[in-house]
């Protein structure tokens, strides 16, 4: 007799990062201004998240860095772990979520725009590791929680004030 079990939830924190094989799935919630990376390969069922709270790691307080925490670090760290779990990197793809602009400032200046550089640093990082974006929900000014399910390759994004859509 086939046993089947039903799968799990992986919960990744802020600035975290974790893989999960089907019939597993993966969740982040508290994207404000951060971006929720999911790279997949549906040939294998296995998904991998990042929780990127910051574009570059030069902006880095300490020696040691969280590579989780920074776009430019924390996808080609997902990118390791996914290749150690047997994916291909050529059959990855991405989805991603997040980057809104959660406070409104008076000032224009760039440091404030969190959210948008965070899109932008984790788009610049997938194009440069040949990645494609099949979809994304990003921008406006709501925090979302995110679900992505490996065997379905579906993203469940519940947005503040906005309810349930799926990517």
């Amino acid at each position: 007799m086939i046993q089947s079990r039903t799968g799990q939830v992986i919960k990744v924190g802020i600035a975290q990062l974790d893989i999960v094989k089907m019939p597993d799935t993966i969740r982040t919630s508290g994207l404000g201004s951060c971006v929720g990376v999911v790279l997949y390969d549906e040939t294998k069922n296995i998904a991998g998240l990042v929780h990127i709270m910051l574009p570059d790691s030069s902006l880095a307080r300490t020696e040691t860095i969280n590579e989780a925490k920074f776009a430019n670090t924390g996808i080609k760290a997902l990118i390791d772990k996914l290749k150690l779990a047997g994916s291909q990197p050529s059959r990855l793809k991405a989805k991603i979520a997040g980057g809104a602009q959660m406070f409104k400032f008076t000032s224009d200046k760039d440091s404030m725009r969190i959210g948008p550089r965070n899109v932008e640093a984790v788009k610049n990082e997938l194009r440069k590791n040949n990645i494609p974006i099949i979809a994304e929900d990003t921008g406006g000014n709501s925090g979302r929680t995110i679900e992505f399910n490996p065997d379905t390759c579906l993203l469940n994004i519940r947005t503040v004030n906005q309810g349930v859509s799926e990517i």
